[in-house]
């Protein structure tokens, strides 16, 4: 991602292109994926997703490696870990996709669902393939330098809240709603702080603890690794941190997190699980959420609303965008 000599310009100029171009791929899953919100079909909307985020990949000026994919989870057959995407100009970079960010959501029709892309410099990013989980802690820049994963829950709290100024109870925690953070959740209430509940889409709600006015203060819990890493390439545009601990489920991922050579109780920092300092994020709102709006479907046109954001420059941008609904019939719900 540094100089390209196709635009005869510094490779700055280059970077600054390929952030506008993200933004358009994330907008073509979004608007993709958007028409399934509400079916129940999860899969079909993941699927619609791909098919259009894959598409609008293979147009970029760049030479990207899928290292954090759909993954073997979903056993894709596209943005598969290793998938080469981009036209294969310039230096090596390393992509993480997730076409939907809350595919139950989108299937649900509920908040916080997006369309989602980073890239970084080439081999950068934390090889997330031994843990599939990490215990996370994200913070915005008011409290970067204070809070520590290995801290008690009241003690980060209160740190938070002495950063910002304001009393604990006037904190918000997000956290995924699941049975493994009911003592998590109650630790959180005790200090007097509020907690907003997410049932999928962490990485909707770590960016928005980064960001002013979304009504979130911190994210805490247990979530998906690549998630994890998909957000530190935002938080670092941003000025906050994202603190990893490796959570493995059973004895057989410690092992496997042993022979990959981890240590499962080292703190990861945002700088470990991306070493680059040249990230790029992108995001389209699915649905509506803390940090995005949902697409909006409206007859004739379509309109989505991203976010983009460049660590280099710690620049982050919101792009309201209007498109012609018949540019994209094709990817349109038909009914069965």
């Amino acid at each position: 991602m540094a100089e390209n000599t196709k635009h005869g310009s510094s490779g700055n100029a280059a970077d600054r292109n390929l952030a506008l171009e993200l933004v358009r791929v994330t907008e073509a899953a979004a608007i993709a994926g958007g028409h399934w919100v509400g079916a129940g079909d999860k899969n079909s909307a993941d699927g619609a997703a791909v098919d259009a985020m894959r598409s609008f990949l293979s147009t970029v000026d760049f030479n990207g490696t899928v290292v954090i994919g759909e993954g073997e989870k979903d056993e894709a057959p596209m943005l598969f870990n290793g998938e080469q995407v981009g036209d294969g100009r310039g230096p090596a970079s390393d992509v993480a996709v997730d076409p939907i960010d809350g595919t139950r959501l989108t299937a649900l029709g509920m908040n916080n669902a997006l369309a989602v892309i980073a890239v970084a410099d080439g081999g950068s990013m934390f090889d997330p393939s031994a843990v599939f989980y990490m215990d996370k802690l994200v913070v915005g820049p008011e409290a970067a330098d204070m809070v520590d994963l290995r801290l008690p829950v009241k003690q980060n709290i209160h740190l938070v809240a002495k950063a910002k100024g304001v009393k604990p109870n006037q904190v918000t925690v997000c956290v995924l709603d699941r049975p493994r953070h009911q003592g998590l959740v109650e630790e959180i209430r005790a200090t007097g702080a509020r907690t907003r509940m997410i049932l999928d889409g962490d990485v909707a709600g770590a960016i928005a603890a980064c960001r002013e006015g979304t009504g979130v203060d911190i994210m805490m819990g247990i979530g998906g690794t690549p998630e994890g890493i998909v957000t530190a390439c935002a938080v670092k545009a941003t000025g906050g941190v994202i603190q990893g601990r490796l959570a493995p489920t059973d004895e057989a991922e410690r092992e496997k997190a042993a022979a990959a050579g981890l240590d499962v109780d080292r703190i990861l920092t945002t700088d470990e699980l991306v070493t680059s300092d040249n990230c790029f994020f992108a995001a389209t709102g699915i649905t509506d959420g803390d940090l995005l709006r949902g697409v909006r479907y409206r007859g004739r046109t379509i309109t989505t609303q991203s976010i983009v954001m460049r660590s280099r420059s710690g620049t982050v941008r919101m792009v309201e965008a209007e498109h012609l609904a018949k540019k994209w019939e094709k990817y349109e719900r038909h009914q069965k």
